[in-house]
């Protein structure tokens, strides 16, 4: 038996259906991308911290946050905010757009026409992450990323389905 035959693999529950040639959002979100996609569901941290949070990745809920957050916006490149007034971002609901330093000015420019394009960059912060990730663009929300690592096309539907997703789901939602 599959999940999508009974819920959950070999127990009751209700039936998933999905129309025929229907894709998950995951499946969609790794064809939308045109290469391989990570869309990930992280464990939640632990607490508020108030001393500094080194990281190696996307900037995700699992490294700690700060009491302080920062307003939605875009951040110049080379202006990457504070990591755990980051974080503190996606609790409250927020989408985390992140490219690699290097990233070139064409591709920088797009994402920004991409957040201004999303509902005025509605709950939405752009900035170039300064971790060492190993993607191109990432994207993340409150207990979920969506890692790409290569550039291209694609990754603009991606984004988009990752936000409609994602945007305002994070435990604690503040206007």
């Amino acid at each position: 038996m599959t999940r999508n035959d009974r819920g959950a693999a070999g127990g009751a529950g209700r039936a998933r259906t999905r129309a025929p040639g229907a894709r998950s959002r995951t499946a969609r979100l790794r064809l939308l991308a045109g290469a391989l996609v990570l869309a990930l569901t992280l464990p939640a941290a632990a607490a508020h911290a108030t001393t500094g949070i080194g990281a190696h990745g996307p900037v995700t809920e699992a490294y700690g946050w700060f009491p302080e957050w920062y307003e939605d916006g875009i951040y110049a490149p080379g202006t990457t905010p504070n990591l755990g007034m980051l974080v503190h971002t996606l609790e409250h609901g927020r989408i985390d757009l992140q490219y690699k330093p290097g990233t070139s000015p064409e591709t920088v420019t797009r994402l920004e026409k991409l957040v201004d394009e999303l509902d005025s960059g509605y709950h939405m912060l752009l900035f170039e992450n300064g971790t060492n990730m190993p993607y191109a663009v990432a994207a993340t929300a409150w207990g979920h990323l969506l890692g790409c690592p290569t550039m291209n096309d694609k990754v603009f539907d991606a984004l988009r389905t990752f936000r409609e997703a994602h945007i305002d789901k994070g435990p604690e939602v503040v206007p």
